[in-house]
């Protein structure tokens, strides 16, 4: 069926329940489930809105950038505590659906699960969903949890 599973995942509540799904589908399927966690590059308008920590100072990227690795982190030990022992977790920079998009590509993922509403931005209020981008986009199928 499914050999290769992709899941976005930015810690909200949907993208759990996501993963959850996910890591269902990779052991019925026996596929190798892979977590993707997508940051955007730091711009001057988002600065307010940013993650930027206090105790953490230095360039935005570079703490954007970690913060997404222990958010992967995260999902990938999650998965793999509910049996996807061989889950990879992966961070990128970009606009969220386009690299998830690109990330499903490259990987020869067939499978893309993804939650219905993440964390989103100010934008995606305005433009629509990342996952409503992704189900546009991907030339594989898209289960939105």
């Amino acid at each position: 069926m499914f050999k290769s599973i992709l899941v976005p995942y930015d810690g909200s509540a949907g993208a759990e329940r996501a993963l959850r799904q996910a890591v269902g589908l990779a052991r019925l399927c026996d596929a190798q489930l892979s977590v993707l966690t997508v940051f955007r590059h730091h711009s001057m308008l988002e600065a307010s809105l940013s993650m930027v920590r206090k105790d953490e100072p230095g360039p935005v990227d570079d703490a954007m950038r970690g913060y997404a690795r222990e958010v992967a982190e995260y999902a990938k030990r999650l998965a793999r505590e509910a049996g996807a022992e061989g889950a990879r977790a992966f961070i990128k920079a970009g606009p969220p659906a386009r690299t998830i998009v690109r990330f499903a590509r490259e990987h020869g993922n067939d499978l893309i699960v993804i939650g219905s509403r993440g964390l989103g931005s100010v934008e995606n209020y305005l433009l629509g969903s990342v996952s409503h981008k992704v189900t546009g986009l991907a030339d594989c199928p898209v289960l939105v949890v």
